[in-house]
């Protein structure tokens, strides 16, 4: 009686105060995480391209870094042709061109809506002030017409995070042996990344490209994702769960660079954004959706670098599972191991 007692009686003032100044830093590092990337957003070392003779795009370069200083990276081509050819490759954003004595701008909104009306604005003012008139605008990499803001795409991001999220929590809770919770999700990758890049593409009309290449650019991002969570939940328990979701949501999320491009966020973060599975998963789907791939290496390579450091995760968590449900009790004789389940 005396223990339900205790069970029943009004907490400490001290924990009420403990849990509110707790949930108190948790909205504040949320609202941080989500906001500051977005406010603090802005042009830096964007790379474009100039095009025309030297003297005319040395100009030019100087006119853009007196606008906007620090703004763009600038890189000086000869002619169109190798202008477009950059930002095929995306190795550029946009480019002004020169060549023809006319200055125009060539953009690509697929590779970002927002860097492709900055680029716009910037040439418009400057022509405004020589010629009197905007120049021409060619978007040669354009957003698909049913989806010509990229939201689709932009908002992406966070169901793929949440995919890998998802299932993480599903196969670490209701599957056993770590053969059985790689294959699942392997498995949900697969089934996920079809039918992420069938809602995207056939339904509401956000990417183009080829179907299956989208598909796998989602089921690497996803597979990256869980098996990472799987792993970190094999080895170290919820804690290690909390620890891999908070990267992924409150970092990888935000910082992916999916709404304006990782070279527009504050500082380092861009990079870091693209080191983590949301940031590359989002750039490799542009690139498979609009780009014929190209621009994806390091995409790839970070989302490969991922899963197989989840994979090994797995396989670390599971061996630690099987030692342990080896081992005797305290004072207990010795009994045979019991194989754990793959």
């Amino acid at each position: 009686m005396a223990t339900s007692a205790a069970g029943t009686e009004p907490s400490p003032w001290a924990v009420v105060a403990g849990s509110v100044a707790l949930l108190t830093v948790l909205i504040s590092v949320l609202l941080t995480a989500f906001a500051w990337p977005s406010v603090r957003s802005s042009v830096h070392d964007v790379p474009i391209a100039v095009a025309g003779p030297a003297p005319a795009a040395a100009q030019v370069t100087a006119t853009l870094g007196q606008r906007l200083p620090d703004g763009f990276d600038v890189t000086v081509v000869a002619d169109t042709a190798a202008a477009e050819a950059l930002i095929r490759d995306r190795e550029v954003y946009g480019a002004i061109d020169l060549t023809n004595g006319t200055p125009q701008v060539i953009t690509a909104s697929a590779a970002s809506p927002v860097v492709a009306q900055t680029l716009q604005g910037i040439a418009a003012a400057m022509a405004q002030g020589e010629t009197g008139s905007a120049p021409a605008v060619r978007d040669i990499v354009a957003l698909p017409a049913d989806d010509p803001r990229g939201a689709g795409l932009a908002a992406g991001a966070l169901p793929l995070v949440l995919g890998g999220m998802l299932a993480a929590v599903v196969l670490t809770t209701r599957v056993r042996g770590i053969a059985r919770r790689v294959v699942g999700a392997l498995a949900f990758a697969v089934t996920g990344g079809l039918a992420m890049a069938a809602i995207l593409q056939f339904w509401l009309g956000s990417i183009d490209g080829s179907y299956l290449a989208n598909a796998g650019a989602i089921a690497l991002t996803i597979v990256a994702t869980s098996l990472t969570l799987v792993g970190l939940e094999s080895l170290l328990g919820m804690a290690g769960f909390g620890l891999g979701a908070a990267t992924m949501m409150l970092l990888g999320n935000p910082l992916s660079g999916m709404t304006t491009a990782p070279q527009m966020l504050p500082g380092w973060s861009g990079a870091l954004g693209q080191a983590l599975p949301p940031g590359a998963g989002g750039s490799l789907l542009r690139s498979t959706a609009f780009f014929d791939g190209s621009g994806a290496t390091h995409s790839l390579i970070v989302l490969a670098v991922w899963f197989v450091v989840g994979l090994a995760l797995t396989v670390a968590g599971g061996l630690k599972a099987r030692r342990q449900v080896g081992a005797p009790a305290a004072g207990a004789p010795a009994q045979p191991a019991v194989p754990a389940s793959v």
